[in-house]
């Protein structure tokens, strides 16, 4: 996990209360497990609707609820505002406000916790739609024997976009069965492409994989040029943000088979309507947006989230602190 070098970033001043901070929840269902800060946090639970009344007395926030934007839309508000935010997620598009990236105030996500998850559910979509086992799943309800050629993953190639500990753990996977992978960053460097490679490098790809953080340079990214310059056999996953892809873009391109398939994991709007015209694109995937969960994550996040509070607490530097202006952690 990336560490700011400045201390300032990890000290904590005396709480408003005078005695243990104030620990401010954005809850959600089910809630964190906070026993170890018994006695160490005045932990104080919200819901969306009262958060703008309750920001000023906390000393931290914890966004458990990571899907609500009610952050963006609180913190321009009077009064002071938390000296710290954490939310538990690795994007943190849902609270960035100008205000907030304008302040003092720290923010950390949980990096780190998924990315291993992730590459594990890109992996086998690529996998499944390589070797057609949908169609064998068709087909056995069918009760259809048919027999056919499936295809060879080692040997293929793919461009994962996003150089950040999720990328990177895509591409340790895809290596390993046998995928000549590229990653692109937003700047080139050593073992990472930059965006002036992309074209070239997705025109050559099997799968193309979006993993990027969501910001202004990053927003839409995946639209008609894009998906025109891959190959007819290519294969598009995305595992980031929904708002990397335009997928009114993306329908067309499914549509008229300028691509062979996608799959989406996250999507603009979410959950997915049930009269949304994604559900029944040809070669679309969908599943919602589950592909870093697997059992027991939110207890890892509860428990990242209290390692994080400690360090807090006694004046050390934080770890997995976002650059605001960027959007994301620094790192490799």
């Amino acid at each position: 996990m990336s560490e700011v070098g400045s201390r300032s970033a990890g000290r904590r001043e005396p709480s408003r209360t005078g005695s243990v901070p104030t620990l401010l929840v954005l809850d959600a269902e089910p809630p964190p497990r906070l026993g170890r800060l018994t006695g160490r946090a005045r932990i104080v639970r919200t819901d969306a609707a009262h958060l703008a009344e309750r920001l000023p007395g906390a000393d931290a926030l914890l966004v458990w609820d990571f899907t609500s934007t009610a952050v963006r839309e609180a913190w321009p508000g009077a009064g002071p505002r938390p000296r710290w935010v954490h939310t538990a997620s690795a994007g943190v598009d849902h609270l960035l406000c100008p205000e907030l990236a304008a302040s003092g105030t720290v923010v950390t996500n949980a990096r780190g916790i998924f990315d291993q998850p992730i590459a594990e559910y890109v992996a086998a979509l690529v996998l499944a739609v390589a070797k057609d086992l949908p169609r064998t799943l068709e087909q056995q309800r069918e009760r259809v024997w048919r027999h056919r050629e499936s295809r060879r993953v080692a040997g293929t190639r793919a461009c994962v976009v996003g150089s950040g500990p999720i990328g990177r753990a895509i591409v340790r996977l895809l290596k390993a069965l046998g995928v000549t992978t590229a990653l692109v960053g937003r700047v080139p460097r050593t073992g990472v492409y930059g965006p002036a490679d992309l074209d070239r490098l997705v025109s050559r790809a099997d799968w193309v994989i979006a993993a990027a953080p969501l910001t202004e340079a990053t927003y839409r990214m995946f639209g008609a040029h894009v998906f025109g310059v891959m190959q007819p056999s290519a294969f598009f996953v995305n595992v980031g943000r929904g708002d990397l892809v335009d997928e009114d873009a993306l329908a067309r391109a499914l549509t008229r088979r300028w691509i062979a398939g996608a799959a989406l994991d996250v999507f603009a709007a979410e959950p997915l309507p049930p009269d949304s015209p994604l559900w029944d694109l040809p070669g679309l995937v969908v599943s919602p947006h589950m592909s870093g969960d697997t059992v027991g994550w939110r207890d890892e996040l509860g428990r990242q989230f209290v390692e994080l509070y400690e360090r807090w607490a006694a004046g050390r530097p934080l770890v997995n602190v976002v650059d605001k202006k960027r959007g994301y952690v620094p790192g490799h």
